[in-house]
């Protein structure tokens, strides 16, 4: 199934038999809401066209005229006059609607009031929304097009805001980046969230020319339109795209900073999700009779996929040692500023195609706690011996995708579960899962299946089925450096996930199951003294399935920040370890020898983790410089192995571990890492 369906475009109630519009400047509803008569005209629809002030940008170099996808700026024309909601829909108008959702008033603290703007309402409830208000009023409600939307925004304005180059001070409701409701922030910084729970009252701010309320902040506000790029040359009454992921949003909210509130930012999300940051104000005219924009091309990663399964027992390298590598998997361009980002690459996934393919998925930022971070992809194919460009892959526009997570199931799909971000940071993800079953060419519509923004939502990549078929996905439960990983598990494959309620020490746990059933994990962080007093990294079991783990002092060093390690069982049977060694350790060398090594490293156990007696250093032992993270350069000998990276590790069937670093993949099997001199 492609991962984009098709959005039919209709009037709301089909067959309502429909009045003609009003011809006064404003027009209120049985509802009580109060509509203002948009005339028709003609603007140019996008980004900015100087270098946007300091205080709006903070210097970051891919903002410097908005963001990559508010151009092509582009002429547009809206050739049939249109009424807006002078304001948000209010509880009290959608309520008449939906009694229900008055449960959610004061959720996390929002929007408890009558005349507070609507919040927790999906794209889908609120075109079911405006469905109901046609049928009632006998007129045509529909969400606002994207070029409706910024037309009646800017109100004959071209500046960054409606009123001027700055948006004034009270305008601004917490316009900071926001971590609520994370606990962690919430108990620690206690002075930083005396003004996260704001009033989302309407009209409480000068409109603006039109007459039009919180066009600026507020709440985003849902757009009819499917996201996708801008295209160049005039538009007449353009709708969009023909499908896609996500449904635009518009206008910007509390809880940000001020330059996602500026007229052409462009927000999306999928069209399930609820959260406290959404929005809608609605429009009361006829569906414009234009044609939507065609998808546009597939990413390379998704192009020419084979679908032919390789012959694997012509290619065994179980018997003698075998490595590969390090070659680079990241391949963007140097200051590239979206939809790629050439300075901050990082957290990556690794999956075995069935076509025999690895696919590579990481994070592409500027900076971690931030809204452009998306998700980028690359291909290596089978045979090749160097990866495709990186090309976008999971981008939700203007919100944090953290934390990819990745695996083979065996029976032909490739499962990836991704956090979803309300806006720039990762202590309040939904999770997301996409499908595919056709090694990456096509993928499946998104599903929330983890739908309540918080913490104990950020997927790390140690997905597996446990021995009874059971779906274990890790997810870290704090949004620091340390706190510990919780586990989720799905026992109907996928459809449906549980949290088992505990943790086990450490954030970015990898996670495997021992021989007898129980749950066995490593984490960064939280690291335990053993009985000489030394710190080492935690090790925990878990004998109830998650609900409760107990810790204990590994055999193995702490790890650090910029550092994940890889926990897996090797089809051969041993459990295998891949991390760093910050200080000088014992291990085999790249040559073979007993020496004090540094940095990347791999252990055997074949004891169920009980011991660990074979260690040896990656390293391919050349003296040459080569690139980790963010392609910081290190020298890579024969005792010095790469110094950080997050690690991501599959096992292709013919026996050759595929390991990645944050920048690096590295390719070797098991006799490589028992061989000695």
């Amino acid at each position: 199934m492609l991962f984009r369906m098709i959005f039919t475009f209709a009037l709301c109630v089909p067959g309502l038999a429909l009045s003609q519009l009003p011809d006064t400047s404003t027009h209120t509803n049985a509802t009580g809401m109060t509509l203002v008569r948009i005339e028709a005209g003609a603007f140019t629809m996008g980004g900015e066209t100087t270098p946007l002030p300091e205080s709006l940008t903070g210097n970051q170099e891919n903002r410097i005229n908005g963001d990559f996808d508010e151009h092509p700026r582009h002429e547009v024309t809206i050739s049939q006059p249109f009424y807006m909601g002078a304001t948000e829909v209010t509880n009290a108008q959608f309520e008449q609607f939906d009694p229900d959702h008055r449960a959610l008033r004061g959720k996390l603290g929002f929007s408890r009031k009558d005349e507070e703007a609507v919040i927790f309402v999906s794209w889908e409830e609120a075109q079911a929304y405006c469905d109901w208000l046609s049928e009632k009023e006998g007129q045509a409600y529909r969400l606002p097009t994207e070029a409706e939307w910024e037309f009646a925004c800017r109100a004959g304005t071209e500046s960054i805001f409606y009123t001027g180059d700055e948006l004034p001070e009270s305008y601004h409701k917490n316009q900071t980046k926001s971590w609520y409701p994370d606990p962690f922030r919430v108990e620690n910084y206690p002075m930083d969230y005396d003004d996260q729970i704001v009033s989302l009252v309407v009209a409480q701010t000068p409109a603006n020319p039109l007459g039009l309320y919180d066009m600026h902040g507020n709440v985003e506000e849902w757009c009819q339109d499917w996201y996708g790029p801008y295209e160049t040359g005039p538009q007449t009454d353009p709708v969009g795209r023909v499908g896609g992921r996500y449904r635009v949003t518009r206008g910007g909210s509390h809880g940000t900073v001020p330059y996602y509130l500026r007229t052409a930012n462009r927000s999306a999300t999928v069209p399930q999700d609820r959260n406290w940051l959404i929005g809608f104000r609605v429009v009361m005219a006829p569906q414009p009779q234009s044609t939507p924009l065609p998808l546009p091309p597939l990413p390379r990663h998704q192009q020419d996929v084979q679908q032919t399964a390789p012959n694997y027992a012509a290619a065994n390298a179980s018997a003698s040692p075998r490595f590969e590598g390090p070659i680079p998997y990241v391949k963007i361009p140097e200051n590239s500023q979206g939809p790629l980002y050439s300075r901050h690459n990082h957290d990556p996934a690794l999956v075995e195609c069935p076509n025999g393919d690895l696919l590579a998925i990481w994070y592409s930022t500027v900076t971690e706690q931030s809204r452009e971070l998306g998700l980028a992809a690359a291909r290596l194919r089978y045979g090749a011996t160097e990866w495709d460009d990186a090309a976008p892959f999971w981008d939700v526009p203007d919100r944090n995708d953290h934390g990819p997570a990745a695996w083979n199931d065996g029976e032909g799909n490739i499962h990836v579960y991704v956090g979803l971000s309300t806006a720039a940071t990762w202590g309040n993800l939904a999770v997301v899962t996409i499908m595919s079953s056709d090694s990456g060419a096509t993928w499946s519509e998104a599903r929330i299946i983890m739908p309540e923004h918080g913490t104990r939502h950020l997927p790390v990549e140690s997905v597996f089925p446990m021995a009874d078929g059971t779906w274990l996905l890790p997810c870290d439960a704090r949004s620091q450096g340390h706190g510990g990983t919780s586990i989720h598990l799905s026992t109907d494959q996928g459809e449906t996930w549980n949290d088992a309620g505990g943790k086990l020490a450490g954030i970015h746990a990898g996670v495997t199951q021992l021989t007898d059933g129980r749950l066995f994990g490593f984490g960064r962080g939280d690291d335990v003294s053993g009985n000489d007093g030394v710190l080492y990294m935690p090790q925990s079991i878990s004998s109830d399935r998650g609900k409760s783990w107990s810790v204990s002092a590994s055999s193995f060093p702490p790890i650090r920040s910029g550092q994940r390690l890889v926990l897996t069982r090797l089809q051969s049977g041993p459990l295998l370890i891949v991390s760093f060694a910050n200080d000088p350790m014992e291990m085999t060398d790249a040559h073979g020898e007993s020496n004090a090594c540094t940095g990347l490293f791999a252990a055997l156990s074949y004891d169920d983790g009980a011991t660990w007696p074979t260690k040896r250093l990656i390293s391919d032992a050349s003296g040459r410089t080569i690139e980790f993270m963010d392609g910081r350069p290190f020298e890579m000998t024969s005792t010095n192995g790469e110094p950080k990276g997050y690690m991501s590790a599959c096992q292709t069937p013919e026996g050759m571990i595929q390991l990645i670093s944050s920048r690096q993949h590295y390719a070797f099997n098991r006799a490589w890492i028992e061989m000695k001199k």
